[in-house]
């Protein structure tokens, strides 16, 4: 080989003393991992979400400090749905109850929908209405949904703030993964 081939090779391996080509590589996997970050990021910001639940009021669905991954592109919310909404700027997790053109109402004996007593199987409290609140029944208007909590006693839901508006919400529950209590 002659001298001046390799010098090339030299030059395009990084060897020679001078580390150029390795700083080049070193740049090139910085820009590489920074795309990579600025990818996730982008997916978690406009079609995944995270949410950290503070509170009981999901118990025993979702209990305290399991996280919760929602997205954000599905609000086709169907009964039994879990969704993500604010309210009074705070995130929080509650269970589709009803859909538009449904009505609901809560009697002495529980939750009824489309005049129908509700037997809800996963709650183990009693729906009952507040003082304060909206009046029952209740019809849910086009765009909205009725939420509670599945933790039926003293939550902040549909009994409170009435229907939600679907645009209004963050997302649709795709999985929770428990934090404590395994």
């Amino acid at each position: 080989m002659s001298e001046e081939v390799r010098r090339t090779v030299r030059k395009a391996s990084g060897a020679g003393g001078s580390g150029e080509g390795v700083m080049t590589e070193f740049l090139l996997l910085l820009i590489k991992m920074a795309a990579i970050i600025a990818v996730i990021v982008l997916i978690f910001t406009v079609m995944f979400g995270i949410f950290r639940n503070a509170d009981i009021s999901m118990s025993p669905a979702i209990k305290d400090a399991d996280l919760v991954f929602f997205y954000r592109m599905d609000k086709n919310y169907v009964k039994s749905d879990v969704l993500i909404l604010k309210y009074q700027g705070k995130e929080q997790a509650r269970r589709v109850i009803a859909v538009a053109g449904d009505t609901v109402d809560i009697k002495e004996d529980g939750l009824y929908l489309n005049g129908a007593h509700q037997q809800e199987p996963e709650i183990y409290e009693k729906t009952v209405r507040y003082d304060t609140g909206v009046e029952f029944p209740l019809t849910v208007g086009e765009g909205q949904v009725f939420v509670l909590g599945d933790g039926r006693e003293n939550v902040t839901d549909s009994r409170v703030y009435g229907c939600v508006n679907v645009s209004d919400t963050l997302g649709k529950v795709m999985t929770i993964v428990r934090r404590r209590g395994i």
